[in-house]
């Protein structure tokens, strides 16, 4: 009775929960088809099993899903994995499809995922059944979420036709306009430097995956995934940050102040093409219209907020692990600014909104104790503090830098050193190992 009455309110909670996942799913799949006139995640997520799809997310998914697994049923998964994607990739040869670029390959990485759903509600019962689901619900919310993701990302380009840039940038003025300084120094370094962060920023869901990796290594021995880990903070990351998005819109200095990248953008979209070599002059800010491809997401920079959170988890890892953490944070920050993506105060955003959800994530976990709730009602304080002074006082801090950009600087490090006192009091401490009194020898 008692393990019923346990069981009953997680049975319940889990099930609103998928219920909210998938009128969240169709609402975006409406939204896109009224929008863009094109297919939503839904759509785009059912045709993988048969159309070319892009095979990051999809083997990284299959990745993920394996730490379920036995080492011996990983190898089984990975080769049958390859097998279907060789015979997809063979007929798609012999008919002449037209194939996207960097999309031959993928769908074998779905089908294993979707054969192990399969096996896991007709051949496995009690536990073994609900770690193989959760490992499959693990792998597909990896992909489900980039599409949601590009969703999410038409539909800020769709229903924001202006943007607030004029009002971020005048307040990026109390940091010292970083973005620019980054963008001359990036030049100034060559090409190297230039490819080692457009791989560093490319790539971030690779060093999630790592990380994430190291800490689910015992899953499958242990037969159950820890309290907290990486991919749950970047899953809650991902669904709420597109949301500040449609309050704040921006786009990012290189598109409202330089010429645009990646076929988004253009001069005649700026209001002036400024970046990175011409110092923006403080001029009263007001919402400017631009083009309806380039998304609206900068603030708070939610590349900022991931690096942040894989250097945070990456803090228990060996030597290594903590190594390459610190580098992926420094180097994607520099990435941000250095290529014209982000303001410096998006950047700071992103460090508040990653350190609230992360407590706000560990406080559900200990049941919103004092300690827990402060710290949570601290960061979102900070965190709107932040985005009401960016939309109303960009010229009072533009025109007094010596006394807000401190204040900027105080507030972020408000919450981190918040976040660092209180979970350092939260973590186990290791308890000291006791030596056995000598015995006295028997005579």
């Amino acid at each position: 009775m008692k393990s019923t009455a346990w069981r009953r309110p997680r049975v319940i909670l889990w099930a609103a929960a998928c219920v909210v996942a998938l009128g969240f799913l169709v609402a975006l799949e409406i939204a896109a088809r009224h929008y863009g006139g094109v297919p939503g995640p839904i759509t785009n997520q059912a045709r993988e099993v048969l159309f070319p799809p892009k095979p990051g997310p999809l083997y990284g998914g299959l990745a993920l899903m394996m730490v379920v697994l036995t080492w011996r049923q990983r190898f089984i998964a990975a080769g049958s994995a390859i097998a279907i994607d060789v015979v997809f990739v063979l007929v798609r040869l012999a008919i002449d499809a037209d194939v996207p670029e960097g999309q031959f390959f993928g769908n074998g990485a779905l089908w294993v995922m979707l054969g192990c759903a399969v096996i896991a509600l007709t051949r496995r019962t009690g536990q073994d059944r609900v770690l193989l689901l959760k490992g499959v619900g693990l792998g597909l919310l990896l992909v489900a979420g980039r599409k949601t993701g590009d969703t999410w990302l038409l539909i800020t380009a769709k229903t924001r036709p202006t943007v607030l840039d004029p009002y971020v940038a005048m307040a990026d003025h109390a940091l010292g306009n970083p973005s620019w300084l980054a963008g001359r120094l990036l030049e100034a370094t060559g090409p190297v430097t230039t490819h080692v962060l457009d791989l560093v920023y490319a790539q971030l869901a690779v060093a999630a995956i790592v990380v994430a990796f190291y800490q689910l290594r015992n899953v499958a021995a242990e037969g159950r995934f820890p309290r907290h880990h990486l991919v749950r903070t970047f899953l809650v990351i991902g669904l709420l940050g597109p949301a500040v998005y449609m309050i704040f819109p921006v786009v990012g200095p290189i598109f409202a102040y330089g010429p645009g990248t990646s076929g988004t953008g253009g001069v005649e979209w700026s209001v002036a093409n400024l970046w990175p070599h011409t110092p923006l002059p403080i001029t009263a800010p007001h919402p400017v219209p631009y083009d309806g491809l380039t998304p609206r997401n900068c603030m708070p920079s939610l590349h900022t907020a991931w690096a942040t959170a894989i250097f945070i988890h990456s803090r228990k890892g060996p030597r290594l692990l903590r190594y390459a953490g610190t580098f992926w944070l420094v180097a994607t920050l520099s990435a941000t600014l250095g290529f014209g993506y982000h303001y410096g105060v998006d950047l700071l955003a992103g460090v508040v909104f990653t350190l609230t959800v992360e407590a706000g994530l560990r406080a559900f976990d200990r049941g919103w104790d004092r300690q827990g709730v402060q710290l949570v009602a601290h960061g979102t304080t900070v965190f709107a503090a932040l985005l009401v002074s960016y939309r109303f006082l960009p010229m009072e801090m533009a025109k007094h830098p010596a006394l807000f950009g401190p204040l900027l600087l105080l507030a972020t490090a408000s919450v981190i050193y918040g976040y660092a006192r209180t979970t350092k009091q939260w973590d186990p401490k290791s308890a000291p190992s006791i030596r056995p009194e000598p015995q006295p020898e028997l005579v």
